[in-house]
């Protein structure tokens, strides 16, 4: 996982002034959500409220503000052609001047987001585990790879979180609520404890194991006949992690596939817990 708040500080510290550029609030298709914010110094910027006109025109407005020495401003776009944007929708963007005071705000509210981060935990370090926890380096989650095997880990992406245990079930006991578990080891009889462990739960997010339609098959007899688990709990599995339709092996391709797969799942699961996202400040 990216380090949001390292990148936040480095912002900060690199600007001797900067401007906070937040949306304040949206009509219709909008390229981001209220509460989505960028910074904007003299000659940089830090985030993004969405690209395209909308934002050149806000990064304008910054730097006008900040060469000013203005305390703060507000744009209303109407997202249309008079701006070469087609998305329909109305945003309006408050932009304020920021000192010390807001940039340890901004600081302290990245570390607290940074820490409610969801947690992949990928078990197997193989060719697979390996290029899905590069593939997850950008992703806003926090990334364990656990392993049996202490030479697989030699090798995974830097700033990946690693673990190495002769239990890796134990993992899955101890992982947070909401997490998702991608089960892809070198030993079937291990992927099936693991994911037995992970459908169990009750409360995962995602519970996906490498294979094929054979494979899964035999998961289920023994899960249903052996291991105490329900059709209920069964349901919950994904596999082949990444789907079906796209029929390409190759490690690199499987794990862009099954990130996209377990970040739509986070989503999915955090959209249930709360009626309405909050927003970034």
């Amino acid at each position: 996982m990216a380090s949001f708040t390292r990148d936040l500080k480095n912002f900060l510290e690199r600007s001797e002034r900067f401007a906070l550029v937040k949306v304040a609030d949206t009509k219709g298709s909008t390229p981001r959500e209220k509460g989505a914010f960028m910074l904007v110094s003299p000659s940089t910027s830090h985030g993004t409220i969405g690209g395209g006109q909308l934002e050149y025109m806000a990064i304008d407005e910054a730097r006008q503000l900040l060469a000013r020495g203005k305390a703060a401003t507000m744009l209303d776009v109407p997202l249309g052609p008079e701006i070469g944007q087609c998305c329909g929708g109305r945003v309006v963007v408050e932009i304020c001047a920021g000192d010390d005071a807001l940039a340890k705000d901004l600081i302290s509210k990245a570390r607290q987001q940074e820490a409610e981060l969801p947690h992949l935990y990928i078990f197997g370090g193989g060719h697979v585990g390996k290029a899905m926890a590069a593939a997850s380096l950008l992703l806003p989650v926090h990334v364990v790879v656990v392993e049996t095997r202490a030479h697989e880990l030699e090798e995974i992406a830097p700033g990946i979180a690693t673990l190495l245990t002769p239990m890796p079930e134990e993992a899955v006991r101890a992982a947070p609520k909401g997490s998702a578990f991608a089960v892809l080891t070198h030993d079937h009889a291990l992927d099936f404890l693991i994911v037995a462990e992970a459908l169990k739960r009750g409360d995962a997010a995602y519970v996906g194991m490498i294979g094929s339609k054979t494979k899964k098959a035999t998961f289920r007899s023994w899960f249903l006949k052996s291991a105490g688990g329900t059709e209920k709990e069964f349901a919950q599995l994904v596999s082949p992690i990444g789907g079906a339709l796209v029929h390409d092996k190759r490690p690199a391709v499987i794990a862009a596939l099954a990130a996209a797969e377990i970040m739509t799942a986070l989503a999915l699961h955090e959209s249930a817990k709360t009626a309405s996202p909050s927003g970034c400040l």
